[in-house]
């Protein structure tokens, strides 16, 4: 048995007046393309709670550990800036500190559900950046829930081309120098 399979990936949700502002990860970072699937469904069922989330919103892993950290707590992934708007983020944001993965996050008001009766849904995306060049491809995740629970669409793909898709263009875009 190695080390990952004993310790497991523990989430907590943080939010600071009324608004989500990222996640403490424990444990051990999602290792998989799998693990990160079942990391967005959590964050994006948390983003489905109605107020928590007033627009779409970027997050970024950060391997840094937070001030004071619990025992066990290892990381976070943070909110950055929102995709339009006032605090919106510019291209090439994270190109001279790439992290290791972002997310974008659209609440239930800036969500379409994908089925007509799942009104309430949010949504949401993980790029996890690979190195093309040297055979690592770009790895992502879609993700459409309800905070009730219920998931209404979850895709999963190794191999992407950011630009065929409107989330991963626009997370690799602030990745882009």
């Amino acid at each position: 048995m190695n080390e990952s399979d004993a310790l497991s990936v523990e989430v907590s949700a943080f939010q600071s007046a009324g608004t989500l502002r990222g996640f403490v990860v424990s444990g051990r970072w999602p290792e998989t393309t799998v693990e990160w699937t079942t990391f967005l469904t959590l964050a994006v069922r948390v983003a489905s709670m109605p107020g928590l989330l007033p627009t779409t919103t970027v997050f970024r892993v950060r391997e840094e550990l937070p001030d004071d950290p619990t025992p066990g707590t290892i990381g976070l992934v943070m909110s950055e800036g929102t995709v339009f708007g006032e605090n919106a983020l510019r291209p090439g944001s994270f190109a001279e500190h790439q992290p290791p993965g972002l997310l974008v996050l659209h609440p239930p008001s800036e969500t379409r559900p994908s089925l007509p009766e799942c009104e309430g849904v949010a949504s949401g995306c993980v790029l996890l950046p690979g190195l093309p060049h040297l055979g690592m491809d770009h790895r992502a995740a879609w993700v459409e829930a309800h905070h009730r629970g219920t998931v209404t669409s979850l895709i999963s793909r190794a191999g992407i081309d950011p630009q065929d898709d409107p989330d991963t263009a626009v997370l690799a875009m602030l990745l882009a120098a």
